[in-house]
């Protein structure tokens, strides 16, 4: 029988067997890898970026809106680029990227989001900021990929934050440019 002759076999060849398996499927492993990353079209943080695509320019994001903040220029634009870097091996240049970014803040606004009655009288019971921003994206290297396009989020706050405590509060407002963020990095690099 075929069995007994691998049972009764020197230790030593049972060895080199798992030393020889063991070899082979760190070898798959490592190819499906340089595979995978090597041809720069796919990476394990979900992006889709051509191998020819090697930097990012992204200008200032103008805040257009009658009411933002005065810092919501500074800290989008920032904020934008600090994802960017986070997420992609993409140099940052100043300008004439592979991949270029502009655009500006159209909406920043402060309302009721629901109407409840107290004592027969109705007030907000809760106020939502929601923020819009016009974004023009250049691909260099694949014009069909380019786009312009309003991305728009919100957040709820409870009816006691007004507009004021909301801009003094350092992450509340980022809270919902962050998901717009999310949004412009999937809809460009995702292709979500």
């Amino acid at each position: 029988m075929t069995w007994s002759k691998f049972k009764n076999q020197p230790q030593a060849t049972s060895s080199k067997r798992q030393a020889t398996g063991w070899l082979v499927t760190c070898g798959l492993w490592l190819v499906a890898c340089c595979f995978l990353t090597g041809c720069g079209a796919y990476s394990f943080n979900g992006t889709n970026i051509d191998p020819a695509v090697r930097t990012i320019s992204i200008a200032t994001i103008q805040n257009n809106s009658p009411s933002g903040p005065a810092f919501l220029t500074q800290r989008f634009t920032e904020d934008l680029k600090d994802y960017f870097q986070r997420n992609t091996n993409l140099k940052l240049v100043p300008r004439d990227g592979d991949l270029q970014f502009d655009g500006n803040i159209v909406a920043y606004d402060f309302a009721p989001a629901s109407i409840q009655q107290v004592n027969g009288v109705s007030q907000a019971g809760s106020n939502r900021l929601t923020i819009q921003v016009k974004m023009r994206f250049t691909n260099t290297k694949d014009d069909k990929q380019s786009f312009e396009q309003v991305f728009q989020n919100f957040d709820d706050y409870a009816a006691n934050r007004n507009i004021s405590t909301i801009n003094n509060d350092p992450t509340a407002v980022r809270t919902t440019t962050d998901k717009i963020i999310t949004d412009i990095f999937n809809k460009s690099v995702a292709n979500w």
